[in-house]
């Protein structure tokens, strides 16, 4: 099956960045988001985004263009009827992501693959609410989406073979990334071993060993991160980073998952990072630090 035809629900952070990539890939996309709102704002971001990226000589005036040209605004879900497959990537929450797959399995193609971007949640479980769990597969991809070459590709209990060799040549021969592949479990392997990383390092800020500048630039210059564990976690958003820490931490019941303090303090404070301008940092509009 081609792939030239994809929906996209959720156009947050990380929908926003899989729209992205996927157009400045040759790609139609399709991107639903709940308001009209929600949705403009979310275009506004993507030209940001691309604009950016124009700046710095990464494209031509041109391709973005046609980027832009290539995503259109969906108001319903009716509007994904024709998409070879579907990316899910609506908030981190069991009942609203399945309310999400029993309303595309509703107006879908029987043929139509559909994706999710969980990180923690069960695949199977998701799959269950369609009449096809042998379409239903994870498309893991890390932010920001148009640099990290790398994606998760997820097998539940019931993804058939055919489908996971669809989407794992769409993914190194269309997309052209590194696909991984993974069966499910909590947190796979990138969201289990990059949040047990940042939680411990909340730990150590807590404990007073450090500052937060002192062990971002330990872990920055030290083991040549791109950012350190602390303004990663504001960059991924500070709730993202809790609700993974708990539902890993209910899923495996070992402690070096229990989230650290500092981070439900963070939250509760609405301090949630790049999204609300600070969390352990402080960032402009653009999501730059200040």
């Amino acid at each position: 099956m081609q792939l030239t035809k994809i929906g996209v629900v959720g156009a947050g952070t990380m929908g926003q960045g899989i729209a992205e990539m996927l157009a400045t890939k040759g790609i139609d996309v399709y991107l639903l988001e709940k308001t009209p709102d929600q949705l403009e704002h979310a275009w506004e971001m993507i030209e940001l985004s691309l604009e950016k990226r124009l700046e710095k000589w990464a494209i031509t005036e041109a391709e973005k263009k046609s980027a832009l040209g290539r995503i259109h605004k969906a108001h319903a879900v009716e509007q994904l009827t024709g998409c070879e497959m579907v990316i899910e990537t609506v908030s981190e929450d069991l009942e609203t992501k399945k309310d999400v797959f029993r309303k595309l399995d509703a107006v879908c193609s029987e043929e139509t693959v559909f994706a999710s971007n969980t990180s923690t949640l069960s695949l199977t479980e998701l799959a269950g609410e369609t009449r096809r769990p042998e379409r239903v597969i994870g498309l893991h991809f890390l932010y920001p989406v148009h640099k990290i070459h790398l994606v998760e590709i997820v097998r539940g209990l019931k993804t058939s073979t055919e489908t996971y060799e669809t989407v794992r040549r769409f993914v190194e021969l269309t997309i052209q990334k590194k696909g991984i592949m993974v069966y499910e479990s909590p947190g796979f392997v990138t969201t289990r071993l990059i949040c047990t990383l940042i939680n411990e390092a909340m730990h150590t800020l807590s404990e007073g060993v450090a500052s937060a500048e002192d062990i971002d630039s330990a872990m920055r210059i030290g083991y040549d991160f791109r950012f350190g564990p602390l303004e990663m976690a504001d960059r991924f958003g500070l709730d993202a980073i809790l609700a993974a820490m708990e539902r890993m931490f209910r899923e495996y019941g070992d402690l070096k998952y229990r989230p650290s303090f500092i981070l439900k303090q963070m939250v509760r404070a609405g301090h949630l990072g790049v999204k609300t301008g600070e969390g352990f940092f402080r960032y402009d509009k653009d999501g730059d630090r200040i």
